[in-house]
């Protein structure tokens, strides 16, 4: 199968043409061209002629975004949307950003109300609607908050576990809420289940692991596991992005809990 891959410089989009390398026929859309005209993304897809687009490009920084609302609206909602509209199979990166401004503590499904708060959220869960409006057979994935290690010449960005370690190192405080609820994933199990996930029926599913703990026993249970103690900070307010992935795990989209897969990535990087 010839996938086009958004974004292949990316967090993301990096592993993706590492790890899948030799499972499909990866071609990789020149950096910068996601970022710009839309029409010169569609003359690529015109050139390779894929049989599915693997869009992993997007502005994700949610700061930036709420600053730069004009660039993350072309990047978040834009450019996907005249990637449905081309006719190929689309697999895209959605975010469990659209998820803010839920309250509670139980893990949400696909259908759950939304009335995402921040700018990111909103362009996400735009480009949701709008997509499958164009293309109902579009696969979106709802993916969580995503973490990796150095190492290996990837790029990396800000995460959850690289943030303990170096406040740690710095002697830093770091606070976490007992009120806020949400999974974090090793990019590579995300990676590694995207052959499954791009086998998926049209629509949006939620995309990573599940999460029982609020995020202050989180940020213990990684601290145990890393060997590190950082001055961590109990703090009290809401948010709920914890997500129930039953959807996607009928498809054979399977992730181990928060905690379990944090365990095994330590223990398989520890091995490398």
């Amino acid at each position: 199968m010839r996938v086009l891959v958004t974004g292949a410089g990316g967090f993301v989009g990096s592993r993706v043409m590492r790890m899948l390398a030799g499972q499909y026929e990866l071609h990789p859309l020149p950096k910068g061209m996601a970022a710009g005209d839309p029409d010169a993304v569609l003359r690529e897809v015109a050139r390779v002629q894929p049989d599915m687009i693997l869009h992993t490009a997007a502005i994700s920084d949610t700061g930036y975004c709420q600053q730069h609302p004009e660039e993350s609206y072309r990047s978040n909602v834009v450019l996907p949307l005249a990637l449905a509209k081309t006719g190929v199979k689309l697999v895209a990166f959605s975010s469990d950003q659209v998820y803010t401004g839920l309250g509670g503590s139980t893990p949400l499904a696909e259908d759950a109300p939304l009335q995402p708060t921040n700018v990111y959220g909103q362009h996400k869960r735009e480009m949701e609607q709008r997509v499958l409006d164009a293309a109902p057979n579009a696969v979106l994935l709802r993916a969580t908050w995503m973490y990796d290690f150095a190492g290996d010449g990837l790029p990396l960005r800000g995460n959850l576990p690289l943030n303990l370690l170096r406040a740690a190192q710095a002697g830093e405080e770091l606070g976490f809420s007992v009120r806020d609820f949400r999974g974090i994933t090793w990019v590579r199990d995300a990676v590694q289940n995207l052959p499954a996930a791009m086998q998926l029926p049209g629509g949006v599913y939620n995309f990573g692991c599940e999460n029982p703990l609020d995020m202050w026993q989180t940020a213990q249970e990684f601290c145990k596991i890393l060997n590190v103690a950082p001055k961590l900070m109990r703090q009290d307010w809401q948010r709920c992005l914890a997500m129930d992935t039953a959807k996607a795990q009928r498809g054979g989209v399977v992730f181990a809990d928060t905690v379990q897969a944090f365990r095994q990535c330590v223990e398989q990087c520890r091995h490398r």
